[in-house]
């Protein structure tokens, strides 16, 4: 990596020599510049402060511009309008909505540094056979368990469920499980235990892309998940409830009134200045089923089609951004896991339950499709969701969310 340290370096400085002529963005006599979109939150302040390095460290005026809302709408609008910055920070699935608005470049990117990252991260930003983006973060759900309650990990959702009950017919908690639903649903964390239970999104292609003609939604496995998923609703067992949504999960879970909660990383910055005992394991199955599935989501750097210095955004992507150090900052001010290996390796070392995650999402994650159709499955699914979790049929919801979802496909 030091070797692609000085690459980097030396084609920052071959630019700087040439005077950027090429790059609209600078003018005769003056420093480069370089334009970043990326979003709120501890990830956005973080992305500033690397900005800021890498313009101390190459002589380049460097803007890292926090959009706090839209961020995908507003970069695939302001390129259409000719007002495209030079980079922009998202998620991997953004990548085929991108890529049909023309809005992001193919990378660049050597053996040797695709061979540097994990491989589902590397997978989760190729889209049609180019890599698209310099991922950074490669997030998955997980299991978190108050060790206090629960000393050892359920073996499955009906293990889960059982501990779960008990402690609340003792009085020592206030539900079984914390997991996001809302009046709206909440089908990114419901997946492991949509996967379980026989379900799938999108199907692939031979050559590994999704393809959006085979819709999992629409097939027998989806309902027979979706009942297992009303037996642990509110006219069941009363492990999953509408009442429990991101905003409350956190507080159910650090004040012991939850004895399980399901999310990821990001709660760990929160978690550590509570005094609650917990431990972290893969989301378990349901017994006899099939592996419970968290979708692996991943952060990446973009390079903009229509940003006004592109060959200053290659560098910054492909050289800057995979280096160990910025995947160990980004870590430090988010605590997400490091796509990049060395970084990892890195973090590792000092933070266990980081390695946890990472080796659950290794094992059993699933990329969450990238492609177009997806934006049009997550609010009748999620409806679906909520309203089987609710009591409602499984077999005619989930059928009529699935003919909801066939109409948008285009």
């Amino acid at each position: 990596m030091h070797s692609t340290r000085l690459s980097a370096l030396s084609a920052v400085a071959a630019l700087l020599l040439a005077g950027c002529a090429s790059d609209a963005g600078a003018d005769a006599g003056t420093r480069p510049s370089l334009l970043i979109w990326t979003g709120g939150g501890a990830g956005g302040e973080a992305t500033q402060a690397l900005g800021a390095r890498f313009g101390e460290e190459n002589g380049v005026d460097v803007k890292v511009q926090i959009i706090p809302e839209d961020l995908q709408t507003q970069f695939v609008t302001a390129s259409q309008a000719g007002r495209a910055p030079d980079v922009v920070m998202g998620a991997h699935d953004w990548i085929g909505n991108l890529v049909q608005n023309a809005t992001i470049d193919p990378l660049q990117m050597t053996d040797d540094t695709k061979a540097g990252y994990q491989d589902l991260a590397i997978k989760a930003v190729t889209f049609n056979g180019q890599v698209y983006g310099m991922p950074f973060t490669m997030n998955n759900i997980v299991l978190f368990r108050n060790t206090a309650l629960v000393p050892d990990a359920p073996t499955s959702i009906e293990d889960l469920v059982a501990k779960g009950k008990a402690l609340k017919a003792a009085g020592k908690v206030d539900e079984i499980l914390a997991l996001p639903i809302g009046p709206t649903g909440d089908p990114y964390h419901i997946n492991p235990l949509f996967t379980s239970g026989g379900g799938y999104i999108f199907g692939t292609k031979d050559s590994g892309d999704f393809d959006p003609s085979d819709l999992g939604v629409a097939k027998p496995g989806a309902t027979a998940a979706y009942a297992k998923i009303r037996a642990l609703g509110e006219g069941g067992s009363g492990a999953l409830k509408r009442s429990i949504t991101a905003d409350n999960i956190l507080s159910l879970f650090s004040t012991g009134k939850a004895p399980f909660m399901i999310s990821g990383p990001w709660q760990l910055p929160e978690l550590k200045k509570t005094s609650v005992k917990y431990d972290i394991s893969p989301v378990p199955p349901f017994a006899g089923g099939q592996p419970a599935r968290p979708f692996i989501t991943v952060d990446a750097a973009y390079v903009a089609s229509r940003g006004t210095n592109k060959a200053l955004a290659q560098e910054f992507v492909t050289n800057f951004w995979s280096r160990p150090d910025v995947g160990t900052s980004l870590y430090a001010a988010t605590s997400s896991v490091p796509a990049l290996k060395e970084a990892l390796a890195t973090v590792r070392k000092d933070d266990a339950l980081v390695g946890k995650v990472a080796d659950a999402g290794v094992e059993f994650g699933q990329i969450m499709p990238s492609i177009p159709a997806m934006a049009v499955v997550w609010d009748p699914l999620g409806k679906a969701e909520a309203a089987v979790v609710g009591g409602a049929d499984p077999g005619s919801t989930i059928t009529a969310a699935a003919s909801a979802i066939q109409a948008q496909i285009k």
